[in-house]
């Protein structure tokens, strides 16, 4: 009985933390400050919202119309393709919260993950029925599925601006300053994987042609 009241009660909390994403994307000042600093929001939640972004993202492949999206399933790689949202999702979570822990930020990396991915809410909530509206509106109709993609965007990009400065407790000048300069973190970590993994490439080849050339002498 005990034990059925603790997974009711966990339940209970997941699907209000998942709730509260709704709140987050409509009052984004009040709702990511509640977020961490009134723990009303879960990794579990956050993650969930990740995964339907995910989703979304297939889903849009095989059923958006070809008027609006034209698909080379010869070129698709599935892995690379969430990876183009994973990605850069770990290289901004982890470039944000290294800068601003060096320049008095309050979040920690679970709450820059976190409010990060619940700043993804509008994407899943517009772009799936947008792929129903893809088929059928007309072409002359088509400015408006443009605008509202757009649109969308637009709106994760504010709430994750506005989610970085309510958990990290800046002002909005100071918020927009290392929003840049976590951008060109992002670029600095891919620089420096880029070179480590050429090096690494590089110091294989070295080894392989070494062991062929000794194998080929005896």
């Amino acid at each position: 009985m005990l034990a059925s009241l603790k997974k009711k009660e966990t339940y209970s909390r997941y699907f209000a933390s998942l709730k509260f994403s709704l709140y987050c994307i409509t009052h984004p000042l009040d709702g990511f400050w509640d977020l961490t600093h009134e723990k009303r929001g879960s990794l579990a939640a956050a993650n969930t919202i990740l995964f339907l972004t995910l989703l979304v993202r297939i889903l849009k492949l095989p059923y958006t119309s070809f008027m609006f999206m034209m698909v080379y399933w010869e070129g698709i790689n599935i892995f690379l393709y969430l990876a183009s949202v994973v990605f850069p999702l770990a290289l901004w979570c982890v470039g944000n919260w290294g800068l601003t822990t060096l320049f008095d930020g309050k979040g920690t990396l679970k709450q820059v993950y976190m409010a990060t991915c619940y700043g993804l809410t509008p994407y899943p909530l517009l772009q799936l029925p947008m792929i129903f509206l893809s088929n059928v509106i007309t072409a002359e109709e088509a400015e408006f599925y443009v605008v509202l993609g757009s649109f969308s965007m637009l709106w994760v990009g504010v709430l994750i601006v506005a989610a970085m400065m309510e958990i990290h407790e800046y002002k909005m000048g100071k918020t927009v300053l290392f929003t840049i300069a976590t951008v060109f973190a992002m670029l600095v970590m891919v620089f420096i994987l880029l070179l480590f993994f050429s090096m690494i490439s590089q110091g294989v080849s070295y080894f392989i042609s070494l062991y062929r050339e000794i194998i080929f002498r005896l």
